[in-house]
């Protein structure tokens, strides 16, 4: 398996899937990570492939009680009085390496893992149905004694637990619930899982703004169906995230939508979540960033 991996990913729904061996998973609200444990150390990747390693070091340290050789997936998440805090993971993604040691001092980060990609002895797992690849994850912390910062994320088959921890689950941070069929194998860049969210949003990835890099007015978006919007105008604390990011992307370039409209287009490693209800409009609603 060669580094980064490309992960699976899921496909929002409205209504909860129900089936024959369907799995459900609690949805955490975090930023997805794929842990590496190597010989020597631990590397982290984001789902597009960004060596995140430094600003999850706390992580990266926790993930030395793994053997060598096994690569997971799983979610980053950070409580902050007592629930998962989306903003506080966002912070440490997006801090520099100082301010990231100081933001694990005060808020460690946990790493909530639900699948294992690479075993040491069985090798790349991914062919491998999820009912067989959950029962090896779930075997290989017992076997090593792995326990917190990393734990597994739980699972079941019954729908009604399933609905129980949708509606129990959300004060504490948990967003919603990932499906996942058992005999379903792992592919990456497909979007094979389904969730279900409390709110009705989408991701979306950044491609580029308009206005001025240092102040951006508009994000220019990628939506599911691969059609590129503008956002409404940025709000000031969101525009400020996003220009601190634009300090470190490299330069624009200047570009089109298929409606010919400009904007600067520019690489990063960053979604958003707009309301679903306005990806049919050119322009969408950002609700925050992801």
């Amino acid at each position: 398996m060669e580094w980064p991996v490309s992960v699976a990913l899921a496909q929002a729904v409205s209504t909860l899937p129900v089936g024959k061996e369907v799995y459900y998973e609690p949805k955490m609200d975090g930023h997805r990570l794929v842990m590496w444990r190597t010989e020597d150390n631990v590397r982290l990747q984001t789902r597009a492939g960004r060596d995140v390693t430094s600003v999850w070091m706390d992580l990266a340290l926790a993930g030395m009680q793994l053997p060598a050789g096994v690569v997971l997936d799983g979610e980053g998440i950070v409580y902050v009085d007592g629930r998962i805090s989306f903003g506080a993971a966002q912070s440490r993604a997006n801090s520099t390496l100082m301010r990231a040691r100081a933001l694990a001092e005060r808020h460690p980060a946990h790493y909530a893992v639900f699948d294992i990609l690479r075993h040491p002895e069985h090798g790349d797992t991914r062919g491998w149905s999820y009912r067989r690849r959950r029962s090896l994850l779930e075997h290989l912390l017992e076997e090593y004694g792995v326990g917190p910062p990393i734990q597994a994320v739980p699972t079941t088959t019954d729908v009604e637990l399933a609905r129980l921890w949708y509606e129990a689950l959300q004060p504490q941070g948990v967003e919603g619930l990932v499906v996942k069929v058992g005999s379903s194998t792992y592919r990456g860049n497909s979007r094979q899982w389904r969730k279900i969210r409390h709110a009705e949003t989408v991701d979306a990835v950044v491609v580029g703004y308009t206005g001025p890099a240092a102040r951006p007015r508009h994000l220019a978006v990628r939506l599911p169906d691969g059609r590129t919007a503008f956002s409404q105008a940025l709000r000031a604390p969101l525009a400020a995230q996003i220009a601190a990011l634009l300090a470190t992307a490299g330069p624009a370039r200047q570009t089109r939508t298929a409606a010919g409209e400009s904007f600067s287009a520019v690489g990063m490693d960053v979604v958003v979540e707009v309301l679903s209800g306005t990806t049919r409009h050119a322009v969408v609603t950002v609700t925050r960033m992801k």
